[in-house]
């Protein structure tokens, strides 16, 4: 089996399995909040988890929040911003997370209004619409929430560019970075970012654990209420055993980077080997910086569901970004915003590995691709 659908989930990372074996056979296991021994051992646990996640993150311990993932991390930056201000405008992409939309739905309907920044066909934001949107309405602009990296395609957006202009206008920016964090080198701090999300299935810790980064924490409201965890911003009992996991998967991450480069490279050669083959194949995005192992592959007139059914036949799992529709194929969202036709948009797949990639696995996708699409153009 080749699994390469690293963008939807990981696998837990092999430390974090161990150490997950061994953690459950020995404990110990108990309330973190506890005054006794045993509690006193798991919150010294947490903290020590926050500061090894500060430290390769290039946050400050007290910048990061731990929650169940990005999802929460989202609806609590939206919820602790749009609380405490009487600014009404929300300026976003069109390529956001569907957690980033449905926020922006349901603040609309409390009377907030959602301005759209355009983005060209090569994935990226047009920062000039961006700028000339923020000069338009920075006295009334609430917030901003444009993605680091999108899901879809895996263009990287010029996010230092637009959090530097955000400085500029006085405008809290919320960077989407659950793509971004684990699959290319971060700083909180470089970023200029005010918030940031983590979901840590995405970097081979436990699903259901994250990370939300805040520049100014006592500008935080708390959206779950509880015991006073998380210094009052984020209630509810601690998952301590994810956060373990959380520490140790990132810093598995930071000790691998090096291998970000190799990555690059295969993709490139991949992507290279499916245009000679394919010389009608698109790449999405592929004349803009990208995640270094995320493919956005179409060959128009191909249904991109078919695709992904012939290849999971021959034991190799990726995904496509069609939404559907009443049974009715359809481009993503992503795609509608970028100006891809619906014929390019209905045939995608999305192949996306990860830094321990197998030598093998870009040269076995390629031939299982190779047929599929042989197969399927008859």
């Amino acid at each position: 089996m080749i699994y390469a659908d690293y963008n939807g989930s990981s696998f837990p990372c092999p430390e974090v399995i161990s150490h997950l074996q061994k953690r459950l056979s020995e404990g110990p296991f108990g309330n973190p909040n506890a005054v006794h021994g045993l509690g006193q051992k798991l919150i010294g646990e947490i903290e020590k988890a926050r500061r090894i996640c500060a430290e390769v993150l290039g946050a400050k311990p007290s910048q990061i929040i731990f929650n169940s993932g990005s999802s929460e991390g989202i609806s609590h930056v939206f919820h602790s911003i749009l609380s405490q201000t009487k600014k009404k405008k929300i300026l976003v992409s069109g390529i956001e997370h569907s957690a980033v939309v449905h926020a922006c739905k349901i603040y609309a309907g409390r009377g907030f209004d959602i301005h759209k920044v355009p983005v060209a066909q090569n994935g990226i934001v047009d920062f000039n619409a961006f700028k000339k949107l923020m000069d338009e309405h920075a006295n009334d602009m609430a917030m901003v929430s444009i993605m680091a990296a999108n899901n879809e395609t895996g263009v990287i957006q010029p996010s230092k560019e637009i959090a530097q202009y955000c400085q500029k206008k006085n405008v809290p920016y919320f960077s989407d970075t659950t793509q971004y964090i684990g699959k290319t080198d971060f700083s909180f701090e470089d970023s200029g970012m005010d918030y940031a999300v983590l979901s840590g299935h995405k970097v081979g810790a436990l699903i259901g654990s994250g990370i939300l980064l805040v520049k100014n924490p006592e500008q935080l409201q708390p959206l779950i209420y509880g015991g006073g965890q998380e210094c009052g911003l984020r209630g509810g009992t601690q998952n301590y055993m994810a956060i373990e996991t959380l520490a140790i998967a990132l810093k598995e991450f930071h000790s691998q980077k090096s291998k970000l480069d190799q990555c690059r490279k295969n993709r490139e050669q991949f992507e290279a080997q499916i245009k000679k083959e394919f010389p009608e194949a698109v790449i999405i995005g592929d004349d803009s910086p990208r995640l270094a192992s995320t493919t956005l592959i179409a060959l128009p007139g191909i249904s991109g569901q078919r695709v992904q059914m012939d290849l999971e036949s021959q034991n190799i799992y990726v995904t496509t970004s069609s939404a559907c529709s009443d049974n009715e194929e359809a481009s993503s969202k992503v795609l509608k915003a970028m100006g891809i036709t619906e014929e390019i948009g209905r045939s995608v797949v999305r192949i996306s590995l990860c830094l321990e990639q197998k030598d093998h696995e870009y040269n076995e996708i390629y031939k299982a691709v190779c047929k599929t699409y042989k197969k399927l153009k008859k």
